[in-house]
């Protein structure tokens, strides 16, 4: 699908928790078909920005919408990969459940899930390397292989926008690469990726955008424009302390 608007708007958002803000007067257009990644230090409020953007926390003020409109009207356009810390994986349910559980807002609660909606979720387990295991409890799959489920319920959805929150956590080499295979491919498809990360040395090679966040965006743009020492120091202060070093190993700027 064809989009003009930015795929991401945000302007004056403020989140607090007990009255401390978290976020604070943020302001960001992010074209459509990008990779964008989100960075900054811990605390920098990178997971709830994902969050306020999806209604899952109570914004203190501001607006957001996709590609021009509010995200309650747009909700079906948008898929989300949530931490994976955050989910019960003892409930006993299979891979392929899980995967097909991203169907339920085309197929409707407590209705049942037909051949061709079961059809669409092994596809997914598929582009994620992970048909063979279709049939096994979530709660005996590895780490990288419960990250790469969790992808394939999002991919289900067919999506035009995706938010993902630390996708690479905690899974091995193989499972990243396999990640960040299948998110050039959403890109190339016109899809958007948000992708919150930590690994400063794999900004260049992961994402064409870049979102720096630090309770405010510090800088946001292509990544070769904002990926600087600048713009790094300006956003993890003192934080990083190896920071020169580890810009001019990936070839940034020094500037």
């Amino acid at each position: 699908m064809q989009h003009d608007a930015p795929a991401l708007h945000i302007r004056d958002l403020t989140v607090a928790y007990h009255r401390k803000p978290v976020l604070w007067d943020v302001d960001l257009d992010v074209p459509p078909s990008v990779v964008a990644g989100i960075v900054g230090p811990n605390g920098a409020g990178k997971s709830t920005l994902i969050k306020a953007v999806l209604d899952l926390v109570p914004r203190t003020s501001g607006v957001v919408e996709i590609f021009g409109r509010p995200y309650r009207r747009q909700r079906r356009l948008v898929g989300y990969v949530p931490q994976r810390e955050t989910v019960d994986w003892d409930y006993p349910i299979n891979a392929l459940e899980l995967v097909a559980m991203g169907l339920y807002r085309i197929i409707g609660w407590c209705k049942p899930v037909t051949a061709a909606y079961r059809t669409r979720a092994l596809e997914a387990l598929e582009e994620v390397g992970m048909a063979d295991l279709a049939q096994r409890q979530i709660s005996r799959l590895s780490g990288g292989q419960q990250q790469r489920i969790f992808l394939a319920r999002a991919l289900v959805q067919d999506a035009d926008v995706y938010f993902m929150d630390e996708p690479f956590a905690g899974v091995d080499a193989g499972t990243e690469k396999a990640i960040i295979a299948i998110l050039q491919r959403l890109r190339e498809k016109g899809k958007t990726v948000f992708v919150v990360h930590h690994d400063l040395e794999t900004v260049r090679e992961y994402f064409d955008y870049l979102v720096m966040l630090n309770m405010r965006v510090v800088a946001a743009g292509p990544t070769r424009d904002v990926f600087t020492s600048e713009n790094l120091k300006r956003t993890y202060g003192g934080r990083l302390t190896l920071l020169d070093r580890a810009v001019d190993a990936i070839g940034g700027s020094s500037s």
